[in-house]
């Protein structure tokens, strides 16, 4: 037999490929469903198990101030690349770009493990970027492709499943490999990128097998320009929002960040008007009042959800004591809220065909979790903090995926590479703006509230009985810090905003003033979340429901997508 009758076998198996009309049986959907859970979790689990080792790589790598460039630099090349996977797999078909995005994430895994300076780390980190863009929204582009948008409900929320799952496995996992010395020769904050690849060998191997879709090709210009004057104004924005909190948000450099981002968003406005439909993402889209609220719409949530949950594992072990193995565990709760409601709205959407009043209730349910967040002081109980974040949890779980279904239904079957990008992109904009206000906030109110906090612990005769003690302690943290304290130094509460591990090995008396300061600036975070909260529920008052197509994308568009 030839090469090509293998393959045409291969591809036409009756256990992976679509049967008449291209239509795919609840069996093959799960076969294909494993290949694109296992990118996703490629790339969702590697934003949180870097983040965890990231101190250790730093120290390792002699590039502490550096390492900020390390998380830009992945962000960057991840958000830029997600609008152009999606326009060329609408072009040329899904199959191939998705397991381009694997490929270039392992390699981006494998350079990275050989990484001898903070720079080359960022760059190989870069490369890394550039997959795991087109991990996520292609992952939900095929199965908009394969799947009809009434029940493709029941199939997105084992996305959200995997996406909280890695959230807890990530901290938990980057904790334990950096802890270790080394691991068959290796240091051990290396295996932190060299197990990807395995998973990620894993993943192509099932995608290559399981994914075979009919074959299409649109005869299309592709928007180079687009995508080039797009990365002039996003990089110096997206550069601002990590690096802004140390530069200052009026410095200079920040200026003129500010500037050159205008001015590139403003040339992308205009190229894509004049590319038409090749345009990455075409401005008659956004006449559409379903697809232009929906992605306002996910970029608020994306601000809401980044925001809101990049702050409290910081909580959890600033204020609760715990390590960074421990907060991921304890993170649990907000995973369990996701997952839960992702199934019951996948399932009760996949009976009704309404989605509307999921996306309402989500947006109620972040509100009233950012309300309640605002409430926690030191003294709050674990168990209490758990019920807050696991409400915040239902809110994500009930809103984010109708949102992307929503965005997928606006828009015709052909463009579901382009709409299924757009929810992801705006929703990563979205993020890291959020991600950097809510930061600043959390950063510019902590000095003020610790020394507020120190004063008032300054009248009570048992801290300064404390303060004499500690001065006389043989942990050097404890005896410098009482020292300071004595002095009535400043420095003391602005040394948190470098580095909060001190307040661990401080007596509960001591300690007690910066972790009531750090709850102060915790609760500052939360009324802004309230009020983007409460914005994108007015937006989807407004938002027109769209009934739920009953065909796959494939079956709808007359051809396919592979």
């Amino acid at each position: 037999m030839t090469e090509e009758a293998r393959g045409a076998d291969r591809d036409f198996d009756a256990a992976v490929a679509p049967g008449p009309q291209a239509t795919f049986t609840h069996r093959q959907i799960l076969a294909i469903l494993s290949g694109l859970l296992l990118g996703m979790f490629l790339a969702a689990l590697d934003q949180t198990v870097v983040a965890t080792a990231m101190r250790t790589i730093a120290d390792d790598l002699n590039g502490y101030s550096l390492q900020a460039w390390v998380t830009t630099a992945y962000l960057i090349t991840a958000t830029l690349v997600t609008p152009l996977y999606g326009k060329l797999s609408d072009i040329y078909g899904r199959k191939s770009f998705f397991m381009a995005a694997i490929v270039l994430f392992v390699l981006g895994s494998i350079l990275c493990t050989f990484a001898q300076s903070m720079y080359m780390l960022a760059v190989f980190r870069a490369v890394q970027g550039l997959g795991a863009g087109g991990l996520f929204s292609l992952a939900l582009a095929i199965i908009g492709d394969i799947v009809p948008p009434r029940e493709r409900a029941r199939y997105q929320g084992y996305f959200l499943a995997v996406f909280g799952t890695s959230s807890v496995l990530g901290p938990v996992i980057g904790g334990v490999l950096s802890g270790q010395e080394s691991i068959l020769g290796i240091a051990g904050w290396r295996w932190v990128f060299l197990v990807n690849v395995p998973i990620g060998l894993v993943a192509l191997a099932v995608v290559w097998r399981v994914l075979h879709l009919p074959p299409v090709h649109r005869p299309m210009r592709i928007d180079w320009w687009g995508a080039l004057v797009l990365a002039i104004g996003l990089v110096p924005l997206l550069v601002v929002a990590e690096q802004g909190r140390d530069w200052g948000w009026s410095s200079p450099q920040a200026l003129t960040c500010y500037a050159i981002g205008v001015v590139g968003i403003l040339g992308f406005v205009a190229v894509e008007y004049a590319m038409g439909d090749s345009a990455l993402f075409p401005l008659h889209f956004f006449r559409n009042q379903t697809f232009a609220l929906g992605v306002l719409i996910s970029f608020l949530v994306g601000a809401v959800m980044f925001g809101a949950i990049t702050v409290i594992p910081q909580y959890l072990q600033v204020v609760k004591g715990s390590t960074p193995t421990t907060a991921g565990f304890q993170m649990l709760p907000a995973v369990l809220g996701i997952a839960i409601a992702s199934v019951l709205s996948g399932q009760l959407i996949a009976k009704t065909g309404r989605y509307r009043i999921f996306t309402v209730l989500g947006a109620v349910l972040i509100a009233l979790a950012a309300l309640l967040l605002h409430s926690v002081t030191a003294e709050t109980s674990l168990p209490v903090f758990m019920v807050f974040i696991f409400v915040l949890g239902l809110g994500l779980g009930n809103l984010l995926q109708p949102l992307t279904l929503a965005i997928q239904n606006a828009l015709p079957p052909k463009d579901m590479g382009v709409s299924t990008a757009a929810a992801t992109f705006f929703r990563q904009i979205g993020g890291t703006m959020g991600v950097a206000l809510f930061l600043s906030i959390l950063f510019s109110q902590l000095a003020p509230a610790i020394s507020s906090q120190l004063q008032e612990a300054a009248q009570s005769p048992e801290f300064r009985q404390a303060i004499a003690a500690g001065m006389n302690s043989p942990n050097p943290v404890e005896a410098g810090v009482s020292r300071s304290l004595a002095s009535g130094d400043p420095a003391a509460a602005r040394a948190a905003l470098g580095d909060t591990s001190f307040i661990q090995q401080l007596d509960a008396t001591l300690a007690a003033p910066f972790k009531n300061g750090f709850a102060t600036a915790f609760e500052a975070v939360y009324p802004p979340i309230v009020v983007l909260a409460v914005a994108a529920l007015v937006l989807i008052l407004i938002w027109r429901e769209v009934p739920l197509r009953k065909k796959s994308g494939i079956d709808d568009a007359g051809s396919g997508v592979g």
